[in-house]
């Protein structure tokens, strides 16, 4: 049996932190669903070899939520600069400043799996996978491309980014996706 434990990376997601959020449920319970899921074979493989996407089981969903609003011409925007961690680069992060959040339809747990996290040194323990972070995904949305900043950050091999590379239908349909949506601040 695989096992699946916390890595720190995915403490960042908290109610009002712009980001997919839980409540109701610990990281570590998150955790351990996405080791049952996993060994259940209930996953697809993920941007690279050693990233796989684990899906939660439809009773779970009720503990996840998005901030994600759809964007209109009246939607106000803020732009700001933000650095993700210490040690990276700074970004131009966008936010919706107000909207109506989009229900969630489906979740998605994004695992490293030990070796590629020990290429950048930013595992947190030995278990084989570790679970980086969540994505929240409503209803009407059958897949959520990568933002282009983390496919920049990864393709680049920037501080923070794990090795990777995109094909350009990949990097054009996470820059249309990303102009239709955005997280609510």
């Amino acid at each position: 049996m695989k096992t699946v434990a916390v890595n720190r990376f995915v403490t960042r997601q908290v109610k009002g932190s712009g980001k997919s959020w839980a409540e109701g449920i610990s990281f570590e319970e998150i955790a351990s669903h996405a080791q049952t899921q996993l060994n259940s074979g209930k996953f697809t493989s993920g941007y690279r070899d050693g990233v796989v996407l684990v899906d939660v089981a439809y009773d779970m969903l009720k503990y996840f939520f998005s901030p994600m609003i759809r964007i209109t011409d009246d939607t106000p925007l803020i732009a700001e600069v933000h650095r993700r961690r210490e040690f990276e680069e700074p970004y131009i992060r966008i936010r919706a400043s107000s909207g109506t959040t989009m229900k969630t339809g489906r979740v998605e747990l994004i695992l490293y799996r030990h070796d590629v996290l020990t290429e950048n040194n930013e595992y947190d323990t030995d278990a084989d996978w570790e679970l980086i972070a969540f994505n929240a995904i409503p209803e009407d949305i059958q897949h959520m491309p990568m933002g282009p900043i983390t496919m920049m950050r990864n393709q680049l091999e920037l501080p923070g980014g794990t090795a990777a590379h995109y094909s350009s239908e990949q990097w054009a349909e996470s820059i249309r996706f990303w102009q239709q949506y955005a997280m609510l601040k």
